[in-house]
């Protein structure tokens, strides 16, 4: 089994004021434990690493080498796995975003889908519910 989780899980985590910090927290506690194989794309970590340390949208943002930390933690553990796009990305990456509208935030969803799908992975951890239009998925809100 494996899965992967949205930015905004791992941006909760890092937000003491967010309602759903403690239950962040305690979900990547268990997801770091193992033994199903946690993907990070890419794309999720870039946006954690933007939001987590802007100052505009977190009253108490990160500090660059906290976050770049954060991610290090999750990346070090022995069943945490990187994606990034392979060979033949973009005709995956066509055939999930072409059913959807190929503007605003629906083109990063499409590109974190496209990286799944690309490698074969189901189940996806996020609170946001924009990511049930890709029939593929498995779509799970870990705050429900």
């Amino acid at each position: 089994m494996s899965f992967s989780v949205d930015a905004n899980v791992l941006l909760y985590a890092s937000d003491g004021s967010s309602p759903f910090s403690r239950r962040a927290v305690s979900f990547l506690e268990r997801c770091a434990t193992g033994p199903d194989v946690f993907y990070l794309t890419w794309p999720t970590i870039m946006a954690y690493l933007r939001i987590a340390t802007h100052p505009a949208i977190f009253a108490s943002p990160l500090s660059p080498p906290e976050a770049m930390s954060n991610v290090q933690s999750l990346l070090d553990l022995p069943h945490v796995r990187p994606l990034a796009e392979d060979d033949g990305f973009w005709p995956v990456f066509r055939e999930i975003a072409d059913p959807v509208p190929r503007r605003g935030n629906a083109v990063p969803d499409a590109h974190i889908a496209a990286l799944l799908r690309q490698h074969g992975v189901g189940t996806f951890y996020t609170n946001d519910s924009d990511f049930a239009r890709f029939a593929f998925l498995k779509v799970i809100n870990p705050f429900d």
